[in-house]
């Protein structure tokens, strides 16, 4: 830091203050600290920093499983978002030992707080979560030990199922997600909501476990069917095989909406009519909870929109 401060001609608390991102300094000399910085190859010592502010500028995740698409997505998101921040990320899955054990974990690591995704927010819900970890929770209800940062599941799968009956079906069935999922919870009520207003029947729903193997398996007991709601895109691409397996035609024999908006879904034959889930503002919303609270805020619940994206697999009437 004295090697920098001497270049750029500034005084080491100067060189701090760049450093450490804060506002009270002008433009200029901003510039000509980063210059000296990127010049004298300096980089900030983490360990060095921690130990005087008590803060790592380390966030974790905490995550059931890597291998579905949506996870995955997550990941990604919340790694860039924290990168942005200047913050390293730390992951780790719930094991057999559990949602504790994957806390504890954390705080060896000397984490400053944590986000935890999407099937793991069950187990999170279960247990008191450390005084000494600030949590920022992916879909789940709200809970006023941590922020919540959740999808719109429910607005996005009224406007799946308000798509597809306003293309004439007189009804639409459900391939829902496993039990114990927000998100799949939060999508089979959206589901029966749009139903409900239209004065349509609401058939049972078949279940399946977010993978395509499940989706293809689930046709099996969709037999009659001219109009699906499939949880997520995944399933819908299982459903969309088994579907021509059978010899049956999408969209004129069965229209098909998924949600999530995969990065492949365009791509399935026929392309499919999806609701988009924002990823990238989900885990920028998420991290920046996060950092706000261990900066010292109040807990925050959000809610990120979706948006229908209407493709040759929902067809028309």
């Amino acid at each position: 830091m004295a090697d920098v401060a001497r270049r750029a001609g500034v005084s080491a608390q100067t060189v701090s203050r760049v450093a450490n991102g804060s506002p009270h300094v002008d433009p200029g000399t901003r510039l000509r600290v980063e210059k000296a910085m990127g010049d004298l190859g300096y980089r900030m010592h983490r360990a060095a920093r921690a130990l005087r502010t008590g803060q790592t500028s380390t966030i974790g995740l905490v995550v059931s499983t890597l291998a579905s698409v949506g996870n995955s997505r997550m990941l990604q998101a919340i790694s860039e978002a924290a990168a942005a921040r200047d913050y390293a990320l730390a992951v780790v899955t719930v094991g057999e030992r559990g949602i504790r054990d994957a806390f504890a974990r954390l705080r060896s690591q000397g984490v400053d707080g944590a986000v935890v995704l999407n099937e793991a927010t069950e187990l999170a819900r279960d247990v008191d979560p450390p005084a000494d970890l600030h949590l920022v929770v992916v879909d789940s209800p709200a809970d006023a030990r941590y922020s919540i940062v959740q999808t719109d599941h429910a607005g996005g799968a009224r406007a799946a199922v308000a798509h597809l009956l306003s293309l004439g079906h007189d009804t639409v069935h459900h391939l829902a997600g496993p039990v114990g999922s927000f998100a799949a919870a939060e999508r089979e009520r959206g589901w029966r909501a749009a139903l409900a207003d239209a004065g349509a029947a609401v058939p049972d729903p078949v279940r399946g476990d977010w993978t395509s193997a499940s989706g293809y398996a689930a046709v099996d007991a969709l037999d009659r069917v001219a109009a699906l709601f499939v949880a997520n895109d995944q399933m819908a691409l299982g459903v969309l095989r088994a579907l021509t397996d059978g010899g049956r035609r999408v969209p004129e024999d069965v229209a098909v909406v998924g949600f999530d908006d995969i990065v492949d879904a365009a791509q399935y034959r026929p392309p499919l009519t999806t609701v988009r889930q924002d990823f990238d503002e989900l885990g920028g919303r998420a991290v920046a909870a996060l950092v706000a609270a261990i900066e010292g805020g109040a807990p925050v619940a959000e809610s990120v929109p979706t948006s229908l994206v209407v493709r040759a697999s929902s067809g028309s009437r």
